[in-house]
């Protein structure tokens, strides 16, 4: 209820209403123990009915009055009074940053001033461990003095609870996110793309929100602004704002990336604090003078203890170029690419000959077997070696060739299942060394080190029989370092993701994550001083970047182009083996034998279920629109336009079709309920599992069946019951499958040994379908009696029916694209019981081998 006028509220005197905001009404009042005028916001009824919230805002409350920094907000009382909660603050004189902003942009030296302060006052906060989750001009305050003060700290969190419990409400205040369950993120305009996609808010989020407030200040316009809230998230996600510069609008370009560098989607890749903001803004006056480049970034914290001598530098920089100028042009080493090769298809691996002088590489031309090939540096003309279905995973100092020998090349071009065998590039016959190896390389005594898959889980071992490093996901790319005493790899959590983090491990077996997750991780080698470790991957989507990591984790960006890159390998004399990579992962499928339709949507769409009355199909989108969280959604078999349902990985759908199975892209052990129509997202916790890769329903709708791993266990299928979140082993330990039959009762697999086995959920024996080697379940058949299966990774792809009691096959279809090139195994095969509909993915990759020099 609004206060008049003389009511009192516990000691303090209210004198007048000063208005309303989205947390409550604010009154001008006189504290009389003081003798001072504050202002005291009175907060919704909600909070002081709920203990548990008040205690969490009074404690937050503490910790802002604590700060005392002369641009926030001082906070001077908490408390109740006849059941109404409220906040004393001091009482300021002037307008919110909103009201300024009326009349248009501010001047740059007034918005650097202005940007400072909040700087300022966000680094105070951020020291302490308080972030604000709701920074706007609404929220900043500017005195007659012109002292920037940043209002409600600490009430930005409890608004995500005020609108959690009644959603819908407040939606120009606070957002609640459309793809989570109970996750309020912000205001739309100025929310983070992690904010949108329903995640914990930290600094970052703070320094986001700044970006957006510092563009708005000297633009006089909004970075992100739709027509509805929804349009705006969208523009978070996936647009950059306007150029600042234009005829009109006179920034300086150093102002513009400090903005741009604020606003970068990926909270990896802004400012690491305020701090670094506060010093970059310091210094934007000077560089616009002196044309020195001022650092932006991680190293502008670092470099603040040298701005005495910026100045001395940027005089002798000059001086430098006019000495240079003086002898003619002068210009930066800038890197060149020769080109390698030139026919289409896709290019597996490369490797420097021992020589140097030649390359070695495995690539599929025009849709043809894998081969192996030779070509000089300096004159490409390559010409095949006599090795046949092998691919090349390394080459020792000495000149002999490590091999994958009969494996399956998978849709992220890695091996599977695979032969180790070792052959001299002059020629000769392969030397057949160990089975089920994913992954090879020398090392520096011409001993290979393997990625070895055992019982479900990956093992890296050197010399081969040693474990120095297992883990129930998957490895890649592993390399030796030029010492010989660690070896950098690539780690996934699960298959078949290739997100993950460069790591590595030393010979005691101590391994150590290099890097944060990324996407589209594939490629990697060490430079040639041994002190970095170069690699290719993405934070959203399938456009490879080539980054450098040193071994205490500091990053740095070597090569960025439009479309895909990846490392193969890099020469002791610093000359790299890169493929250019056109890729996309598309979906393909057809209903009741119609003709089938392309239903891609972003570039990279993954089939994942087909829905109960067959009309249409629940996927995966991973293409860099969808972000580092992932999309899924459903899609008609009529080409319409897809219906987005959340953020995750989808997997399944109910027998009724009302829900979709979700779950995170980090593999945490929760399982995400998505409604397809009307409805509320329910959360399933796992119980003892460390991770989930995969789920969906059984046929009664109160169970899921999932694919996780207990810690330090393989991956293996449980039954998970939906209301308590508690797991039940169906499988053993290395064997995953959520193929059901109709009636819930048996579960068809493939085992280790590469048979499908039928295992009963009732208690029977396990049984294996007669001749069913290197097939993979799809669907049962309506009357049990038979499995849709195929042949992973074949090209094209078959679709089989085979009958579960003596194994024999009948082809159905036969699948494949209508341009084959650089297409290598079709992906996640889905039909319906009756067999009429179906729907998959593949991958097409179109590679170029280059060599580049002058990469540093």
């Amino acid at each position: 209820m609004p206060l008049s006028p003389g009511e009192k509220l516990g000691p303090y005197d209210i004198l007048a209403a000063l208005g309303v905001g989205g947390m409550g009404e604010v009154y001008r009042a006189r504290d009389s123990r003081l003798e001072r005028d504050v202002a005291i916001k009175v907060l919704p009824g909600s909070f002081a009915g709920d203990a548990d919230r008040l205690r969490r805002f009074e404690q937050e409350a503490r910790s802002v009055a604590a700060l005392n920094h002369p641009n926030i907000l001082g906070v001077y009382d908490i408390g109740q009074h006849q059941g109404t909660a409220y906040m004393v603050s001091e009482l300021l004189e002037g307008e919110t940053l909103r009201e300024k902003l009326i009349g248009g942009p501010l001047s740059q030296r007034r918005a650097i001033e202005y940007a400072s302060q909040i700087a300022e006052g966000l680094a105070a906060a951020h020291d302490k461990g308080i972030v604000h989750r709701d920074l706007k001009p609404e929220n900043i305050f500017i005195t007659k003095e012109g002292r920037v003060k940043i209002l409600d700290f600490g009430l930005a969190k409890l608004a995500r609870t005020e609108v959690r419990s009644t959603p819908g409400e407040g939606a120009t205040a606070t957002v609640p996110a459309h793809t989570m369950p109970g996750m309020v993120l912000g205001t739309a305009g100025y929310m983070s793309p992690e904010q949108v996609r329903g995640k914990e808010a930290d600094a970052r989020t703070d320094i986001f929100a700044f970006g957006a407030v510092l563009y708005e200040i000297v633009s006089g316009r909004r970075a992100f602004k739709g027509d509805s809230s929804i349009e705006t998230m969208n523009a978070i996600l996936k647009d950059d704002p306007p150029e600042l510069q234009t005829d009109k609008l006179k920034i300086s370009p150093t102002l513009e990336r400090i903005v741009r560098h604020c606003l970068e989607k990926n909270p990896e890749q802004r400012f690491r604090s305020a701090h670094d903001i506060a010093f970059a803004l310091e210094n934007v006056s000077q560089s616009s003078q002196s044309g020195v480049a001022i650092p932006i970034g991680p190293e502008a914290r670092r470099i603040g203890v040298l701005k005495p001598l910026l100045f001395a530098v940027g005089s002798l920089v000059l001086a430098a170029g006019a000495f240079f100028v003086g002898r003619g042009t002068w210009h930066s080493p800038v890197p060149t690419f020769r080109r390698l090769t030139f026919e289409r298809g896709i290019i597996l691996a490369a490797r420097f000959a021992a020589d140097g002088q030649n390359v070695i590489y495995a690539a599929s031309w025009e849709s043809k077997p894998v081969r192996l090939f030779s070509t000089p540096c300096e004159s490409p003309m390559a010409r095949p070696l006599e090795v046949e279905s092998a691919s090349l995973l390394g080459i020792s100092r000495s000149g002999e060739m490590a091999l994958a020998k009969d494996g399956k090349i998978t849709s992220h071009l890695v091996i599977r299942d695979a032969t180790l065998a070792r052959a001299p590039v002059a020629g000769g016959a392969p030397r057949e060394v160990l089975e089920q190896v994913r992954a090879a390389d020398w090392g520096p005594d011409g001993t290979p080190a393997v990625i070895h898959y055992v019982d479900g889980r990956n093992r890296l071992e050197y010399p081969i029989g040693k474990v120095l490093f297992e883990t129930n996901g998957w490895i890649s790319h592993m390399r030796f370092s030029p010492a010989g005493d660690r070896i950098a790899f690539m780690l996934h959590p699960a298959w078949p993701d290739d997100r993950g983090f460069v790591s590595m491990v030393d010979m005691a077996g101590n391994e150590k994550e290099l890097t944060s997750e990324w996407e589209g991780e594939e490629g990697l080698a060490w430079s040639p001083k041994g002190n970095e470790v170069w690699f290719t991957a993405t934070p959203a989507g399938a456009d490879r970047a080539l980054f450098a990591v040193n071994t205490s984790g500091k990053l740095r960006v070597l090569l960025r182009i439009p479309g895909g890159l990846t490392l193969h390998d890099i020469a002791p004399d610093g000359r790299v083996l890169l493929s250019f990579d056109d890729e996309r992962v598309g979906m393909r499928g057809a209903r009741e034998d119609g003709a089938e339709r392309d239903l891609s949507w972003l570039g990279w769409t993954i089939a994942e279920a087909i829905s109960p009355d067959g009309k249409s199909v629940l996927f995966s989108e991973e293409g860099e629109p969808a972000g580092h969280d992932y999309i899924l959604a459903m899609r008609s078999f009529d080409g319409s336009p897809p219906k987005s349902l959340g953020e995750g990985h989808a997997y399944g759908l109910s027998p009724d079709g009302k829900w979709a199975v979700a779950t995170p892209a980090d593999r945490k052990p929760e399982i995400t309920l998505l409604p397809v129509g009307a409805g509320q997202p329910n959360r399933v916790h796992v119980l003892g599992l460390e991770a989930v890769a995969r789920a969906s329903f059984f046929p009664d709708g109160k169970r899921l069946i999932a694919n996780g791993a207990e810690h330090g266990q393989a991956y293996r299928t449980y039954a998970v019951d939906i209301a308590s979140g508690k797991p039940t082993p169906l499988t053993p330990e290395g064997v995953v499958s959520d193929v059901l039959s109709q009636d819930g009762k048996q579960l068809a697999a493939q085992d280790l040994s590469g048979n499908i086995v039928i295992y009963s959920l009732e208690g029977k024996p396990a049984r294996t379908v007669p001749s069913t080697n290197g097939m993979l379940p799809l669907q049962w058949s309506l009357d049990g009696r038979f499995l849709f299966t195929t042949v992973s990774d074949e090209v094209p792809g078959r679709v089989l029916r085979v009958n579960v009691a003596d194994g024999r096959q009948e082809l159905l279809r036969k699948l494949l694209p209508g341009d084959s090139a650089g297409i290598y195994g079709l992906w996640n095969l889905h039909v319906t019981p009756d067999g009429k509909t179906y729907a998959y993915s593949y991958r097409q990759t179109l590679s170029s081998l280059y060599l580049a020099e002058g990469l540093r």
